[in-house]
């Protein structure tokens, strides 16, 4: 690919955004390849994690507004409208993926790319990560997704506070806020990442999607929406070929081995 370099290794696939000389910014050719690599790894069932990072030292500058391609397509209220709808495609994407993601923040993380890195389900950054909603500053409202993650992840007067002041936060100032994991430094970054996405792609895969679509649903449904959502759920783990494979493990006193079954 032009501006992704994708790696598999034991079902963690790492994407890392290759425009280093821009700091990762998000051109119309990686609007175009994010969505692919997403597909693929959503149908891919030895897939079983995704991280996200950034090559150099920036996770993701945002959309990069100086790509022609990206400009032309803005123009006028119809072709922005298009086009934005397009990259709310590939936020929704990436909220729907059917796996766990984990974004490594190793810089900057502005603007789209912010919200590429909160749109993850786990977010780990080194001490050097920054993160802003930029897009005040630049005469622009909220997009990829963040209107929605914010208030979740901080509530709704912080979401309101990061976004209008469009100011950057450190590392440690957002582990503190809340959109942050764990933060680490700057050369352990992608060690402890790797574990934890090998942890995860050796547990069973079926209950780790459903977790996450229900976790996910969880501000729109009710207790009652949400009980029995679990309880389908955990009739169909029960009679799983995974959960048989845990209880012969438990009894064999040995590691289980998850097929996704």
């Amino acid at each position: 690919m032009e501006t992704l370099s994708v790696e598999r290794e034991t079902g963690v696939v790492t994407v890392t955004l290759q425009r280093p000389e821009k700091k990762n910014a998000i051109s119309h050719a990686m609007w175009t390849e994010l969505p692919q690599v997403l597909s693929e790894v959503a149908a891919n069932r030895d897939d079983r994690v995704l991280v996200i990072t950034g090559s150099g030292d920036a996770f993701c500058s945002g959309q990069d507004l100086t790509d022609p391609e990206n400009s032309s397509r803005f123009q006028g209220l119809g072709g922005a409208l298009s086009s934005m709808r397009r990259i709310g495609d590939v936020a929704l994407q990436l909220h729907d993926l059917p796996k766990p993601t984990i974004a490594a923040v190793n810089g900057v993380a502005a603007g789209a790319g912010c919200n590429l890195a909160l749109g993850c389900d786990l977010v780990v950054a080194s001490s050097a990560a920054r993160f802003s909603e930029i897009f005040v500053q630049r005469g622009l409202t909220v997009d990829f997704g963040g209107t929605w993650l914010l208030p979740r992840l901080i509530g709704l007067h912080k979401a309101k506070e990061f976004a209008f002041f469009g100011e950057i936060l450190s590392a440690a100032e957002a582990q503190d806020l809340g959109v942050v994991n764990r933060v680490v430094e700057p050369g352990a970054l992608m060690h402890v990442v790797g574990e934890m996405a090998a942890r995860l792609a050796k547990l069973a895969p079926l209950p780790l999607s459903m977790m996450k679509r229900a976790f996910n649903a969880s501000y729109s449904v009710s207790m009652g929406a949400a009980l029995e959502q679990e309880a389908v759920a955990q009739a169909s783990m029960f009679n799983s070929e995974d959960a048989a494979e845990a209880m012969r493990a438990f009894l064999e006193k040995r590691t289980a081995e998850f097929r996704g079954a």
